[in-house]
């Protein structure tokens, strides 16, 4: 269902950032110079000791009714290996943790409020598992999954994996105006996401990339500044969760995407007669505006550099695959860590608060 808004008189000439609403997709829709976006949900139950869920499904389990999915998983639920080249992904974690190995050699385990930023550049194989850690407690994962563009000069870059920790991660709380807002890239209101990768599209500030999550109580409101570059940018708000919220005097639908004019600061508004909070996400940039030739994990420009990239993998597997097994998993109590370039990362304060993130 697709609503073609005409801009809203507010008040004095003032005019609704909102330029269209429409229904929800799975992948969400995605403006340039993003590619896809995707929200994990899942409510996994207890681990069987071995971190592991029921058999289900034939391989390709994303069942959108059911409590949990999956994916690709046969007992652990995840992604086991596969490639990727031509652009970035952003995972963006709110509740649960993401097994990573790569075809490169770096690892990690990261949740709970962490972000992973890797360029696929030239070429990657990464795995994502879902490990169930916990044995008498539910395993709940929340997290975002987003895919931003490379253009044509930085497709082929080497690779690049950086994490940011949750306890490094910008949060802004108001309980006075009843929002939360969590900055994973970019900057809004004064709050600065940690850097991207030194080719990433978003590491110039000029091309203005912001991601950003925000949670508005009912009864609460959050203002979305107008974009630096103004109309240059795009930018997509997603209202993913929650019951009722408005965009400056436009009504929006639960499980919508909202295009919207970037030049426009926006206020979010929840009546007080919501059932639960609304959250909602925002993706913004500068657009690339070069042609997109996308074959499944592989995104170029051109057809030609997509049957390039089949060809390559087959031929080199971008770089092979260290690991004995296509989906890692690592040892239950292993805790938060990020092995990057051969060296072992850890969260801040982590020596203090390892027995409780390894219970």
């Amino acid at each position: 269902m697709l609503h073609a808004l005409r801009p809203t008189v507010l008040s004095a000439g003032t005019m609704s950032a909102v330029k269209k609403v429409e229904r929800l997709s799975f992948p969400f829709q995605t403006p340039d110079p993003f590619l896809f976006a995707v929200y994990h949900d899942d409510k996994y139950p207890p681990g069987d000791g071995q971190m592991r869920a029921p058999r289900r499904g034939n391989g390709a389990d994303f069942n959108p009714s059911a409590e949990y999915r999956m994916y690709h998983g046969e007992r652990v639920p995840g992604f086991p290996q596969h490639p990727h080249r031509g652009f970035e992904t952003i995972t963006a974690t709110m509740e649960g943790l993401v097994d990573h190995t790569d075809s490169v050699g770096n690892a990690g385990r990261y949740g709970q409020g962490d972000v992973q930023w890797m360029t696929a550049g030239k070429g990657i194989v990464h795995g994502e598992m879902f490990p169930l850690v916990n044995d008498d407690a539910p395993n709940p994962l929340r997290l975002f999954q987003i895919w931003l563009n490379l253009p044509a000069a930085s497709k082929m870059v080497d690779t690049a994996f950086v994490m940011h920790w949750a306890e490094d991660v910008r949060t802004v709380s108001d309980a006075e105006a009843g929002y939360e807002l969590v900055v994973w890239a970019g900057d809004c209101n004064g709050c600065a996401g940690q850097p991207p990768p030194p080719h990433s599209w978003a590491a110039d500030p000029n091309n203005d990339v912001s991601v950003y999550f925000i949670t508005v109580n009912p009864g609460g409101s959050f203002t979305i500044p107008p974009s630096k570059i103004g109309a240059d940018s795009n930018r997509t708000t997603y209202f993913f969760e929650g019951d009722q919220a408005s965009i400056d005097a436009t009504e929006i639908p639960a499980k919508s995407a909202v295009t919207m004019d970037a030049s426009i600061g926006a206020t979010i508004t929840v009546p007080s007669s919501a059932s639960v909070p609304a959250l909602l996400l925002v993706l913004q940039g500068r657009p690339i505006g070069e042609p997109v030739a996308q074959h499944g994990p592989f995104v170029m420009n051109t057809r030609e550099e997509i049957n390039k990239a089949f060809s390559d993998y087959q031929a080199t597997r971008f770089g092979g695959w260290p690991w004995p097994e296509d989906a890692v998993v690592f040892p239950k109590d292993k805790g938060r860590f990020a092995l990057v370039d051969g060296t072992e990362m850890r969260p801040p304060g982590y020596a203090t608060s390892r027995a409780k993130e390894d219970l």
